[in-house]
């Protein structure tokens, strides 16, 4: 079906829908490897209207990614809007270590991220990564009232969560080593995680 025989969209919702299929394409494929092509099968729409709403492949990944990031800032936020204002730093650490790990339901959005931050040498999108974390850090650090050591430390677990979480860990479930490893970062979630990694499938192949 052709998108102008599709259900009429809003353009915000035409734009979320692109912006989901291309996390899920970047995620897997990465910047060099994903295609607006790829990402138009993947919404079911044409690469013409790709084009035309985002202007091209680096546009696109840079909404892609400012997406990823808006989502954590807003899932931290919406936890830090929940404290009562007597928590200790275990646990605001505790709280926001479970929003963010809740969040990795969404795989695309994950390893987009990652990417991104792999793209640190890139003139463009070098300073988007930068700001994308910075940004984040700032909402740790100012809003949840982390000291500056205690936000590094709460980012630096995170990124180690990031990374278990992106070569798939829970997939080696069951080994001692990768049991203890996945105990020590993801706590109480570990059942929940290697579940959610199990339901986890690759990028269709029509949209390769």
């Amino acid at each position: 079906m052709s998108e102008e025989m599709r259900p009429r969209l809003t353009a915000e919702e035409r734009r979320e829908q692109i912006l989901a299929a291309a996390s899920v394409v970047f995620g897997e494929r990465g910047y060099a490897g994903g295609t607006t092509d790829a990402i138009a099968k993947e919404a079911g729409v044409s690469q013409a209207y790709v084009v035309r709403m985002f202007g091209g492949k680096e546009n696109l990944f840079r909404a892609a990614a400012d997406r990823a990031a808006a989502r954590v800032r807003f899932a931290f936020r919406d936890t830090i809007a929940g404290f009562r204002g007597d928590e200790d730093l275990d646990e605001k650490r505790l709280a926001l270590s479970m929003a963010y790990i809740g969040l990795m339901a969404d795989r695309g959005l994950l390893l987009t991220l990652l990417h991104l931050f792999s793209l640190g040498h890139d003139p463009v999108l070098g300073p988007v990564a930068r700001d994308c974390f910075l940004d984040v850090f700032r909402v740790v650090r100012d809003e949840a009232g982390f000291t500056g050591p205690e936000a590094t430390e709460f980012f630096s677990r995170g990124m180690l969560t990031t990374v278990l979480l992106a070569m798939r860990i829970p997939d080696s479930a069951g080994r001692p080593e990768a049991d203890e490893l996945m105990s020590c970062a993801f706590g109480e979630r570990t059942t929940d995680l290697i579940s959610l990694m199990q339901g986890q499938v690759p990028l269709d192949d029509a949209a390769r």
